[in-house]
């Protein structure tokens, strides 16, 4: 899938493994594969998505629009981060 700034022309949901390309203000562009979907008490769904060329992540609403709420953003994202862990193996346990 890809996109400009993180917009989508159609609304088709991201799922996991998705592309994202998001154009950066300087013209570059860079792809985003989408890491993680993260659903709010609203039932409302951000897909975090992690660029491995900048070592970068990003949110976006489940249609891959950037949210422009940097503080939502964050929160979302350090949500995403405590799941991730806690799914994680536990070393030396086997």
């Amino acid at each position: 899938m890809s996109s400009s700034n993180g917009e989508t022309p159609q609304t088709n949901k991201l799922e996991l493994r998705d592309v994202l390309v998001i154009q950066t203000t300087d013209e570059k562009q860079l792809e985003f594969e989408v890491v993680g979907l993260v659903e709010d008490e609203d039932a409302n769904t951000y897909a975090v998505c992690y660029c491995e060329k900048e070592d970068e992540f990003v949110v976006t609403n489940a249609t891959g629009e950037l949210l422009s709420d940097d503080e939502l953003a964050q929160e979302i994202l350090d949500d995403f981060f405590v799941l991730a862990e806690e799914a994680a193996p536990e070393e030396g346990s086997e």
